[in-house]
């Protein structure tokens, strides 16, 4: 019983620090799917995000409770305390199982809708949504094209407006004088942006998938130390559970 107790404890401040590292991932997903939400048509990617979110904020009385609990046994906090480690089970094998399925994915979801983007690509009006999308990117992640600038010249769009030329978002930052000209090559950003936003989804979906993993074993932990304080102090009235 006094280990129970103190892995209890322990695991009661954990979960408070745990759940900071899931508000962080779940924020992270949400607002770089709403940066590039022309890229993600899907509305429900950003579910792994909303319920890292949901853990974090049943996190924080669950760590609560798991310390008061350790420290003086109660029937009421004990029944409750179960009930959210359970329902925090439930959240955490469920984000961990979309984000895993959306990292795998996503790749080729991204490369369809980048190729859509840069096919037709407007060069009259910078303020076309689509367009502007494009051009955040390519400066944001400092790249060009969906694999590379050699992209832009199999665009019908722009084999049209600009044969020799792509956006002046594929531009590196120190060349000020840049224009997007075919004849500077190396004024141009090499990368493309595929491989850069893939890295960027599934460092954030990986982190949500770990921490979710982890959890889950933390959370058996805890109805496991709480179920050996329960078996100590039996409960008479079982209407609770």
């Amino acid at each position: 019983r006094p280990f129970a107790q103190s892995l209890l404890r322990y695991l009661g401040f954990i979960f408070w620090g745990t759940a900071a590292a899931q508000a962080f991932g779940g924020v992270l997903v949400i607002l770089m799917l709403k940066n590039y939400r022309y890229l993600f048509q899907e509305s429900y990617l950003s579910l792994p995000g909303w319920l890292a979110i949901a853990t974090a904020l049943i996190l924080l009385p669950t760590g609560v409770l798991a310390v008061s609990v350790s420290a003086k046994c109660s029937r009421k906090k004990q029944g409750t305390l179960m009930y959210l480690l359970l329902l925090l089970l439930c959240l955490e094998m469920s984000s961990a199982a979309l984000a895993h399925s959306y990292c795998i994915r996503t790749p080729s979801q991204l490369e369809s809708a980048m190729g859509y983007l840069v096919h037709q690509h407007n060069w009259t009006c910078s303020q076309d949504p689509g367009s502007s999308t494009v051009d955040a990117m390519q400066r944001k992640l400092r790249c060009c094209g969906v694999h590379n600038y050699t992209d832009w010249l199999k665009a019908s769009s722009s084999s049209w407006h600009h044969p020799a030329c792509v956006p002046e978002s594929c531009c590196k930052e120190k060349h000020f004088h840049c224009r997007g000209d075919l004849g500077h090559v190396e004024q141009l950003s090499e990368e493309g942006c595929l491989k850069k936003l893939e890295d960027q989804v599934c460092f954030a979906m990986m982190c949500i998938f770990w921490c979710c993993a982890l959890l889950s074993i933390l959370d058996l932990l805890a109805g496991v130390s709480n179920g050996i304080l329960m078996r100590h102090q039996p409960f008479h009235d079982l209407s609770l559970l």
